[in-house]
């Protein structure tokens, strides 16, 4: 188990909500930039958030970094914001943040972005230089949130700089973010050797609608896992993409390099939504298609896939739901019920985080040509109703469901089973 109180037992149980921190600021023709941070005002309310957070009662806080506004010329940092957030955050409010480090975009200056063949020792200095100004109040990182989503916007759909598309595409960027994760983590075990790592990741469940469809299922559930594996050291010659991935520009050399260095995780992070699991039906012509579905109750699947495949502690990363105020504090109750249900059966799950803490822009707004106020995506435990150029946070009544599931957590997400010594069982 990791330390610093990433324990099991209901005590030391990770309470956490996130501030939604994409970071893509590359404008291009059709293409506006996105900056969560800005977009909702937190580079100015970050104080108010902040204090919003540590009065739910929480231990922990993700936060993102925006990389391209402290590094903003190679070689070049201003931590002029971070100093008073940090300081804030984590002396005043005794806040515990796991800090996103790469929450999707590069800076302005890093030509071809992910596919710049300094990326990976870019990221890491960046890293490092952060882990020396910050090492003695910051312990937890996520070196790079959801690679499977970077490299499908980045690298298969063309979405995101650096727009490639297709499967060479795909595997290029996802190269590149796995090279990139070892340097980062490697870098910071050399500045703090008891850092805590969790790696973050959009993990979920591909199953048949019928039997027929098994067989797409199961390829489709590997192609799932594929950045997973990758990040956990587990692609090798026997794995079932390896050849898939030299077809599309990987070498066997770069494989065995990347397996050989991944980090050792402490923490393997699910992030789980309503659109998370995927059944794959048929359409009229027979072709398969999937269909976006994952009842609260699935997060206990995907949690046991996780960790029978990883053998790693586990935290909820990410979850919540769209929709009424009613909805949203059903999926918290029945996705938390999810995790005493996991927990009683011996999985180790150390963390629960609800994730935004108030309202985002939704992604596409990047490519929209419409205003704020068509693109909220209320998520979060605080809506934000852009009027006037206001940007209140406004409690709802999933503030109070929250602060009475974090005052009783026995209840909540149960206690760490304590195994019974086989000479005392019947």
């Amino acid at each position: 188990m990791p330390g610093s109180g990433w324990g099991t037992s209901a005590a030391e149980f990770r309470w956490a909500v996130g501030i939604e921190n994409t970071f893509v600021p590359h404008t291009r023709a059709g293409h506006r930039r996105l900056d969560e941070y800005e977009l909702m005002d937190h580079y100015r309310l970050w104080r108010h958030d902040l204090d919003k957070a540590a009065d739910l009662g929480i231990s922990t806080i993700r936060y993102g970094i925006p990389w391209y506004k402290v590094n903003p010329r190679p070689g070049v940092f201003d931590w002029s914001w971070t100093d008073d957030v940090l300081e804030h955050l984590v002396v005043t409010r005794d806040l515990n943040p796991i800090i996103d480090l790469m929450h999707y975009g590069t800076p302005l200056w890093l030509d071809n972005h992910f596919l710049n063949a300094s990326y990976p020792r870019r990221v890491a200095e960046y890293a490092a230089r952060f882990a020396e100004r910050y090492g003695s109040i910051v312990q937890c990182y996520t070196p790079l949130n959801e690679p499977a989503v970077t490299a499908s916007f980045c690298g298969r759909d063309g979405r995101w700089p650096p727009y490639l598309s297709g499967d060479d595409g795909y595997v290029k960027i996802l190269l590149a973010l796995a090279e990139g994760i070892n340097l980062t983590a490697e870098a910071l075990r050399a500045i703090r050797p008891d850092t805590i790592l969790v790696h973050v990741e959009d993990v979920g469940l591909e199953f048949a609608s019928t039997p027929a469809l098994t067989a797409v299922a199961v390829e489709s559930q590997i192609n799932r896992l594929l950045p997973l594996d990758l990040a956990c050291g587990k692609v090798g010659p026997d794995h079932p993409r390896y050849s898939w991935l030299i077809e599309h520009g990987a070498s066997d050399g770069q494989l065995q390099s990347i397996a050989r260095t991944s980090p050792s995780w402490d923490v393997l992070g699910v992030n789980f939504y309503p659109w998370t699991n995927r059944r794959i039906v048929s359409r009229q012509e027979g072709r398969p298609r999937t269909v976006r579905d994952s009842p609260p109750s699935a997060l206990a699947d995907v949690l046991r896939m996780v960790h029978a495949r990883y053998n790693l502690p586990l935290m909820v990363t990410e979850t919540s739901s769209p929709g009424t105020h009613l909805e949203r504090a059903r999926w918290m109750r029945e996705t938390l019920a999810a995790v005493r249900q996991v927990r009683a059966d011996g999985l180790p799950v150390v963390g629960y985080t609800w994730f935004p803490m108030f309202t985002m822009i939704e992604w596409k707004y990047r490519w929209s040509r419409k205003g704020l106020e068509h693109h909220l995506l209320h998520l979060g435990l605080f809506d934000v109703p852009v009027h006037e150029g206001r940007m209140d946070r406004e409690p709802t009544p999933l503030v109070e469901a929250f602060r009475q599931h974090l005052s009783d957590p026995a209840c909540s997400i149960g206690e760490w089973p304590v195994p019974v010594p086989t000479e005392l069982v019947a």
